[in-house]
Parts: C-alpha cells; sequence; structure tokens
C-alpha cells in the first residue's frame, strides 16, 4: 500500500486519486455537522452547534468547483440557517432513506456516482454510501458504518471532521495550500 502524508496523517494514495474525481459531497448533519447531541430548551426550542472550520471547508470546496449536499433525517430551521449560509444549494431535510436523496441530486446536477463522496456517522447515512464512490466515516461514527467506509476521519463529528475532508479533496485537486492562502 503506498501511501502519502497529509496533514492529517498517512493516507493511501489511492483515496487521494479517488478524492480528484469528486464533483458532489453529501453530508449528514447531526454527527457530522454537529457532535450529534440535541440541546432542548423549557419551550421545546433546539439548539445545535456548528463548527467555523466545517464551514470554511466547505466554502472552500465550492470555490473549486465541488458542490455540496446535505441529507439529514430531521428537520430543523437552524440547519436550513446555515448551510444557506455557507452557500450549499442542495439541502434535503427530513429524508428517513437518503438513498434516493442523493439519487436525486446527482441526477439534477448530472454528477455520477464516482463522482460523489459521503460521509456520515450512523446507519441511516449507509444509504448515501450506496450510492457513493468514496464512503466516509466521521472518527466517532458507528462501528458498523466505519465497516462500509472507504476512510474514517480522525477528527470528531461536529470537530472539524468535513473540514479534514474537504482538506483531503483539496488536496487531492493539488489546491490544499493554494485555497488557504487565498481570501474565501
Amino acid at each position: 500500500m503506498s501511501m502519502l502524508m497529509t496533514p492529517y496523517g498517512p493516507i493511501d494514495k489511492k483515496l487521494i486519486i479517488q478524492f480528484k474525481q469528486i464533483k458532489l459531497l453529501a453530508c449528514d448533519v447531526d454527527g457530522v455537522f454537529s457532535d450529534g447531541r440535541i440541546y432542548m430548551g423549557q419551550n421545546g426550542e433546539e439548539l445545535k452547534a456548528f463548527h467555523t472550520r466545517d464551514g470554511y471547508g466547505i466554502k472552500a470546496l465550492q470555490k473549486i468547483g465541488v458542490q455540496v449536499a446535505v441529507i439529514t433525517g430531521r428537520n430543523s430551521n437552524m440547519v436550513e440557517q446555515r448551510m444557506t449560509s455557507l452557500g450549499v444549494q442542495h439541502i434535503y431535510q427530513g429524508c428517513e432513506d437518503k438513498q434516493p436523496a442523493l439519487q436525486a441530486i446527482q441526477n439534477k446536477i448530472s454528477v455520477t456516482i464516482s463522482e460523489t463522496a459521503a460521509i456520515g456517522d450512523d446507519m441511516p447515512d449507509l444509504g448515501m454510501f450506496k450510492v457513493s464512490q468514496c464512503n466516509i466515516c466521521v472518527q466517532d461514527g458507528h462501528p458498523l458504518l466505519a465497516a462500509q467506509a472507504h476512510y474514517q476521519t480522525r477528527t470528531k463529528g461536529g470537530f472539524g471532521a468535513v473540514r479534514e475532508l474537504c482538506d483531503l479533496i483539496l488536496l487531492s485537486h493539488g489546491q490544499l495550500h493554494t485555497i488557504h492562502s487565498a481570501s474565501i
């Protein structure tokens, strides 16, 4: 196995070659962009924390032409607001079965399975893995999903795991240092 040294440690060069083909990154939200916890207030309001590094990574990917989709099982105004503020155009909420949602996005923007990466943290994300070439599980994801992944981040969900994946895709495009030295 030939390895490439990255800021996140050594990674199989074959995976970096696959990342270079990516034109669409599909992401779960809870446990990926957030740490998976949902804070409930006295009046039923929900709060989630999003990491700014993940947002920066999403903007950097979009700058090199990689589209981003969010597919989540829950419905949340916070998710809509956060993803809209990042320029994410494909926001699918309330999806118990994520496979048809990802296929609809792929068809809409004419992207193939081989041009798609998906990142998740638990078994509901397996549907995205079925129609994605590069499957990524966050570091603290469920072991059964991790067993189906091509890569497991070294960073936990909600603490920069999305940024890690974005950086690796940028690296595969030869843009990691270029994009981060320029203003986004």
